[in-house]
């Protein structure tokens, strides 16, 4: 058997509280999205004025990012670079930039999805709180 790193809802507070905190700093009203290394939902935040449809944009992108393992703007670039057929693939991917996967020890442990900005600064805010986190793991 092998035993697996998994988020806790501790966990899970920490990436939230740095992803708001650099929205609010930037002033971008996003809706923020983590899920677990299966891309399962475990938490979702709408900040004040940010779009409803930002929820499902960033929930998207949170999945996409945990269940491939590889930020979401990677797959942005494959249809980019003209490999459209890729957006035929199965399980409803969300191919835009502003899912980060969370890595800790080699492991995905789940992944963050930011929407409501433009994909670099959602990419941002999402990378803020994975970094807030992984700041806590060292101390």
């Amino acid at each position: 058997m092998k035993n697996k790193k998994c988020l806790t809802l501790a966990d899970v507070k920490i990436i939230a509280a740095g992803c708001e905190s650099e929205a609010l700093r930037q002033n971008w009203a996003v809706s923020i999205a983590i899920v677990d290394d299966g891309g399962h939902l475990l938490w979702l935040q709408r900040l004040d004025g940010a779009n409803l449809s930002s929820i499902q944009i960033a929930t998207g992108k949170a999945h996409t990012s945990a269940v491939g393992r590889r930020t979401t703007k990677m797959y942005e670039e494959v249809v980019a670079g003209g490999r459209n057929a890729f957006l035929s693939v199965p399980g409803g991917l969300t191919m835009i930039e502003g899912g980060e996967h969370i890595m800790v020890d080699g492991e995905c442990v789940g992944a963050v999805g930011v929407s409501g900005v433009k994909s670099a600064e959602d990419a941002q805010v999402a990378r803020a709180g994975i970094s807030v986190f992984l700041e806590q793991l060292k101390r």
